[in-house]
């Protein structure tokens, strides 16, 4: 099993910018990517980016230009660097750590922006 802490989430206007990290430990030395999930009150869980072990990015087509994920090789941790954020950004977001067959989640933290 893989503990995941996130950290990051909070109130930001329009346009700002957010950086959210989460890192991993536990029986980590198995995974193929980590990244990130949001859901929005009363929508389903979304996916929005993640990264390979290898170092390949995916973006969800709403962040895709705006968020970059990262990740330090030295930890198992990614970073999701949130720019030009809307309010349809507004969510909890959760870590996901991926393993074929197998996927643990982070705790969650709230991102909201509001004018």
């Amino acid at each position: 099993q893989v503990q995941l802490v996130e950290s990051g989430g909070d109130l930001v206007q329009p346009g700002e910018s957010l950086t959210l990290s989460c890192t991993a430990s536990g029986k980590t030395s198995s995974f193929a990517s980590m990244g990130w999930y949001r859901q929005a009150p009363g929508k389903a869980r979304e996916f929005v980016a993640d990264i390979t072990k290898s170092g390949f990015t995916n973006y969800a087509a709403a962040v895709q230009d705006r968020f970059t994920i990262s990740r330090d090789s030295a930890q198992i941790a990614v970073t999701l660097q949130m720019n030009s954020l809307r309010p349809e950004d507004t969510a909890v977001y959760y870590c996901n750590f991926h393993v074929p067959g197998w996927d643990d989640w982070g705790q969650g933290t709230q991102v909201t922006v509001s004018s």
